[in-house]
């Protein structure tokens, strides 16, 4: 991990700055709903300060976050979603693995060829390692990108089988209604990295379906938010 996050000239300390901004972006909640919970624990803050807050801390928080490490059997499913950011259209190409684990995000202004082969760049970079597979759905430029970037991995292209992706985009509409719409592409691109950082530790596996897995793993996430922002009562 890197230097420890400097919380100098805050009149909060650590423990509840980290809280307010897991609020923000681990539930729906608006910035004035934050505002009125942690009132209800006796904290005095405006939603001007936690938007601040989330701004400066978020980034750091979600750089120091562990990542996934990746492996030679990961399935690669992507999908594209479109943003209207005032009256223009922008398309979030997304990348989730076989177990919804979020692996890159990015912003672009088309749905074409070039985009999704700079999504699959992007990836390859980020991950070091190619995938078993990849499965998207029948957009055309998956496939020309795949060719051209990775011609010998194995792609399944149909809309059936790509349920993974297309449902992990859920919890990003759930956001994007709460704070009714996203103000600028490049805002949207920071907060995805964000929200999709602490969503990936918080939520667990697929393979943990037991309550009590469930129940460790979410204890196991606490100590690690809390480890990384310097927050450790």
């Amino acid at each position: 991990m890197s230097q420890p996050i400097s919380y100098k000239r805050h009149r909060f300390p650590p423990q509840i700055i980290a809280h307010a901004v897991w609020l923000y972006y681990r539930f729906p909640l608006s910035l004035r709903l934050v505002e009125e919970l942690l009132l209800e624990r006796g904290i005095v803050v405006s939603y001007e300060t936690i938007r601040c807050w989330a701004v400066k801390f978020g980034p750091q928080y979600a750089r120091r976050l562990r990542r996934k490490q990746p492996c030679l059997n990961d399935i690669w499913h992507l999908d594209e979603v479109v943003i209207a950011i005032g009256d223009r259209k922008y398309w979030l190409w997304r990348a989730v693995d076989q177990e919804g684990y979020v692996l890159d995000e990015i912003m672009q202004t088309r749905r074409n060829t070039k985009a999704a082969k700079r999504l699959l760049i992007r990836l390859l970079k980020k991950q070091g390692l190619a995938p078993k597979r990849l499965i998207t759905d029948k957009l055309g430029s998956y496939a020309a990108a795949r060719r051209q970037i990775m011609p010998r991995i194995e792609h399944r292209s149909h809309k059936g089988l790509n349920n993974r992706a297309e449902n992990s985009h859920l919890p990003l509409r759930k956001r994007e209604r709460a704070m009714q719409g996203f103000r600028s592409p490049g805002g949207l691109q920071r907060f995805v990295s964000i929200f999709s950082a602490i969503r990936n530790l918080f939520v667990p596996s697929r393979s943990k379906c037991f309550a009590f897995q469930i129940h460790l793993h979410r204890l196991n996430a606490q100590a690690q938010w809390k480890a990384v922002a310097g927050a450790l009562a």
